[in-house]
């Protein structure tokens, strides 16, 4: 951090840094080598500033090698003095959540703005970010986040605000599995003490509304107990049973950033993150909040969904905070798309780690919670996700313009590809198929491989306004620094964006 603070006292004026301006560090990542990466936020004015964040790449010596950015230029709006006042960005806020809701009365509907510098949609500008939460008609929150220009009113971007988890259990999907407690008086709590104190606690069915900054109550969750150190019994009667998948799923995504990338929880501290299982009424999510950084799992209604704890889920939300401390993706547009892909390629890494021949890595999301109504075998599947009916294959111009969980197609695609290559095979038991986009063959590289370029590329190059372009560079970067310019590894990354569109 010295030598990123003399780099920038040097190379400031090429950062866009001015007066006003102010930096600070989020993360730090440093290569075998010696090799050091800082990446930063900005504000102006005590302004956060949107797409401000910029990652300086150092030599092992300290000497300053480049830098990415979010976005050129200077962050500095011609005024800080908003024209347009509180309430009616407000108000504007409040009318988006109600319209993404039809023929529904939201209750207990609150809209915080804040004012911030917007540096990712074409010249700074001031605007107000608010966030609007509510309760739909069945209890459950509803949130999206909304970004007006302070000067006109108008909207500039709008996006969901929810990014929508020793002894032994007897698991609802991923048979009996170990599990490491706490000792409590003459019984355990379900708390490991090994993964920064992890835990996960009974909902008891209640709800909350504690999104992003606004907190207007939070359902308590009471840490599972157990008599034995023998947890649930496999069935969705014993309410323990989704506790040990919540609690398995924290454990084995732990496992993988640690083992496999070196990284110790989340948010890279050794802090652990909590569950709240049993979340709602008959509730079809499950969700990662920043604000308890934790993890909410909902039962389903059990037409569609059974529980929505299975492994891949859980590593696909917990990825969302990792997401969220490391690039920190907007969840609109094509950086929302990948921002939702990359939890999705790394919820399926950790299905793949767990090794467990009861629930076996493929590349299908969520088939383990859909029930015979929802009409496929899974959520989303990575080798042709077009075969949900709504997600992209292909890079297209109007890629930008889909829901971000139909956007993430084109880079899942690409994840596939990389990882097992085109053609037709079989993973985990389930047949997989995956066409390329521009009739190409493409020559995998496996996983392991897939996830060192795409966590350095996440960690190291991407920002807050990356796109699908700007993917393909991250990703080729990435394959550079790990295996050289003229490696087959960075032939088939560029081989594997070609295939879906992206050149």
């Amino acid at each position: 951090m010295r030598n990123a603070a003399a780099v920038l006292a040097e190379h400031g004026a090429s950062l866009g840094l001015t007066d006003g301006q102010r930096t600070k560090v989020r993360d730090v990542v440093v290569d075998p080598d010696g090799a050091q990466h800082v990446r930063y936020d900005r504000t102006y004015r005590g302004l956060p500033v949107l797409g401000g964040d910029f990652v300086v790449h150092l030599a092992p010596d300290g000497t300053f090698r480049g830098a990415d950015r979010a976005a050129e230029g200077s962050p500095a709006p011609a005024t800080v003095t908003p024209k347009v006042a509180a309430p009616k960005a407000a108000d504007l806020a409040a009318n988006l959540l109600r319209a993404a809701h039809p023929g529904e009365l939201l209750k207990r509907l609150t809209a915080k703005p804040q004012l911030v510098v917007d540096a990712l949609h074409g010249a700074p500008r001031l605007a107000w970010r608010t966030h609007a939460v509510a309760l739909d008609s069945a209890g459950n929150p509803v949130a999206r986040t909304v970004l007006t220009d302070a000067g006109t009113g108008a909207r500039i971007d709008a996006w969901d605000a929810l990014e929508t988890a020793s002894g032994d259990g007897k698991s609802l999907y991923g048979g009996t599995v170990p599990l490491t407690t706490t000792p409590s008086g003459s019984g355990y709590e379900l708390k490991d003490p090994t993964r920064g104190g992890t835990y996960t606690g009974d909902a008891a069915n209640r709800t909350d509304l504690c999104v992003l900054t606004i907190c207007l109550n939070r359902a308590p969750s009471t840490v599972f107990t157990d008599a034995d150190n023998h947890w649930g019994s496999g069935t969705e009667s014993d309410r323990a049973s989704a506790a040990v998948d919540a609690q398995y799923g924290t454990d084995v995504t732990w496992d993988y950033y640690e083992d496999v990338h070196g990284r110790s929880g989340i948010a890279g501290d050794g802090k652990g993150s909590y569950n709240r299982v049993h979340y709602g009424t008959r509730y079809n999510n499950a969700f990662w909040d920043d604000t308890c950084f934790c993890m909410t799992y909902g039962d389903g209604d059990g037409t569609t969904f059974g529980p929505l704890v299975s492994l891949d889920v859980a590593g696909h939300e917990m990825t969302h905070g990792v997401t969220s401390k490391t690039a920190a993706l907007t969840y609109s547009g094509e950086s929302g798309g990948l921002n939702e892909a990359t939890s999705d390629i790394f919820g399926t890494l950790v299905e793949f780690h767990a090794a467990n021949p009861a629930d076996p890595g493929d590349w299908l999301i969520g088939e383990k919670v859909v029930r015979a109504g929802f009409g496929r075998e899974s959520l989303r599947r990575m080798d042709e996700p077009s075969r949900d009916g709504s997600s992209a294959d292909c890079w297209s111009t109007s890629l930008g313009d889909l829901d971000v969980h139909y956007s993430s197609g084109v880079a899942n695609h690409f994840a596939y590809l990389l990882a097992e290559g085109s053609g037709t095979k079989t993973v985990g038991g389930v047949r997989h198929s995956s066409p390329t986009c521009d009739g190409s063959t493409v020559t995998g590289i496996g996983k392991e491989k897939l996830g060192a370029i795409w966590y350095r590329a996440l960690t190291v190059y991407m920002t807050s306004s990356t796109d699908y372009a700007g993917a393909r560079t991250a990703t080729l970067k990435a394959a550079e620094d790990l295996y050289g310019a003229g490696s087959a590894e960075r032939g088939a990354v560029a081989a594997a964006w070609s295939a879906v569109n992206v050149g």
